[in-house]
């Protein structure tokens, strides 16, 4: 019955939310019927399980949300995304559309600014090369995923993806954790996307398809979809009804001004990870008032948080000038990290009431004999739950809830360096996410004017099976030398 309670509280889960019910209450509905179930105390499980899993997650994770958020909203109103596009444009033209839209989107969102920012600003730059270049409307969401929801978002070192800090305080890891794996991932993930892209575009041309009718509602119309705004929440640290607050610049930055808050973030992060905080005596953590923890558990957090906060201040003191109106825009960052942060921590919640339940030594168990190698087994934990979820970050911070401290165990007694079951969880929960009830597919689409029948197969070839090669490789290679 216990295991029965389990699944159905994952149906229930995952139908309600394709059909726009909110996280918020179909996460502990779900959880509660999962414990009735099993016979468990209701409220106790309410209050203190779920409510305590998601207390923690918050009190880890809320500050790489808020931050990502408000840097996010001040890159996209002091017009610094709309100039990194228009240069990305002027230089690659139309003959390289397809290249322009994905380096676009990469840099991006390596530098740090929030997936759904970018979709909204990079959009109607893809509308316009694509409708130049005469190339179908229905491959904008694929070349818009590739670039900046695949290798920037889980194989890239050092990015500040909320994805790839999920791990850190479970593995006592950096964001920088098997550098030399992730670049040989995102360099698979962004090989083979191009090259599908590539033939893709090809045979449109001899089809002799051309762009195709114009988008049938605005970009900024998918904002103020309802629908598209609750399966959302889950995918990103950026609420998109926010995209409409604040005021936007009326003329954008020079391209070094606007990347150069970019270049921060990551100058910042490297500077964190490897040199300031290797060298803080930070021993008073381990102190009962610092919640006995150690500097493993929280660095590359602080990393990450730090990295932001400066990027923001290096945009003020840059592009400041240029905001008509500074108060509106970080109150639209600050507030579009709230319902993201809460509904992903639900998710959470619900995890953890499940991994309390009798029945789920059962499902622990057989996740764990898979493939006979931890790497495999993680990877598949992260990939069905992150699936299940529609939750690259939600199905992450499941599986390490209940699996964590039993990885790290087989890691130490089978030589497994940590920084390479970090790598592999990031990559694994950046694949099947990407099914067709994830938010940002659901608000990608949206925002190109398309549909799952004209665009999905080229998302799934370029989000999907390229990552999961891209997986596959990291696995063997990282099994046979170790992580790099």
């Amino acid at each position: 019955m216990g295991l029965a309670g389990i699944l159905l509280g994952l149906a229930l889960l995952m139908g309600l939310a394709f059909r726009g019910w909110s996280v918020l209450l179909l996460a502990p509905l779900a959880a509660l019927m999962a414990a009735a179930f099993s016979g468990e105390p209701l409220l106790a499980h309410w209050t203190q399980t779920f409510m305590g899993s998601a207390a923690r997650f918050l009190a880890q994770f809320f500050p790489l949300f808020l931050l990502g958020a408000v840097f996010g909203k001040l890159m996209e109103d002091s017009g610094s995304v709309a100039a990194i596009a228009a240069w990305m444009t002027e230089h690659l033209g139309t003959e390289r559309a397809m290249l322009a839209v994905v380096l676009a989107g990469a840099v991006v969102t390596y530098g740090g600014v929030s997936l759904f920012v970018a979709f909204f600003v990079l959009a109607p730059m893809a509308e316009a090369l694509f409708r130049a270049a005469s190339i179908p409307r229905r491959l904008m969401p694929a070349a818009l995923a590739l670039g900046t929801s695949t290798f920037t978002m889980s194989a890239m070192p050092g990015t500040p993806a909320i994805q790839n800090a999920i791990p850190m305080p479970f593995f006592g890891t950096t964001p920088f954790a098997a550098p030399g794996l992730g670049m040989l991932a995102a360099a698979i993930m962004l090989g083979f996307g191009l090259w599908w892209l590539r033939r893709a575009e090809t045979a449109a041309r001899r089809r002799h398809e051309g762009f195709g009718d114009p988008a049938p509602v605005p970009v900024d119309a998918a904002a103020d979809d309802p629908l598209v705004r609750e399966r959302s929440l889950t995918a990103c640290e950026f609420d998109p009804h926010e995209v409409h607050g604040g005021v936007h610049a009326r003329v954008p930055p020079p391209i070094s001004l606007a990347v150069m808050p970019l270049v921060v973030v990551i100058a910042v992060n490297v500077l964190m990870s490897f040199v300031v905080l290797p060298r803080m005596d930070t021993q008073f953590l381990s102190e009962p008032r610092w919640g006995e923890t150690s500097l493993a558990a929280v660095g590359g957090v602080w990393s990450v948080v730090v990295a932001l906060a400066a990027a923001i201040l290096a945009l003020l003191a840059a592009t400041g000038s240029r905001l008509p109106a500074l108060r509106e825009s970080c109150d639209a960052g600050a507030n579009a990290a709230v319902l993201p942060a809460f509904s992903v921590a639900s998710l959470v919640g619900f995890g953890a009431v499940v991994a309390a339940l009798p029945a789920f030594a059962l499902v622990r168990d057989g996740v764990l004999g898979v493939g006979g190698s931890p790497l495999v087994s993680l990877a598949v934990a992260t990939n069905v739950l992150s699936a299940l979820t529609g939750s690259a970050s939600g199905g992450l911070t499941i599986a390490l809830d209940a699996l964590g401290p039993t990885y790290m165990q087989l890691a130490a007694e089978r030589g497994i360096d940590p920084g390479l079951l970090h790598r592999v969880a990031v990559i694994g929960a950046g694949t099947l996410d990407s099914l067709p009830h994830n938010g940002a597919v659901v608000t990608l689409l949206a925002v190109c004017g398309s549909t799952h029948a004209q665009s999905y197969l080229d998302i799934v070839m370029v989000s999907v099976t390229g990552a999961l090669i891209a997986l596959a490789f990291v696995i063997v290679l990282g099994g046979v030398v170790g992580s790099f």
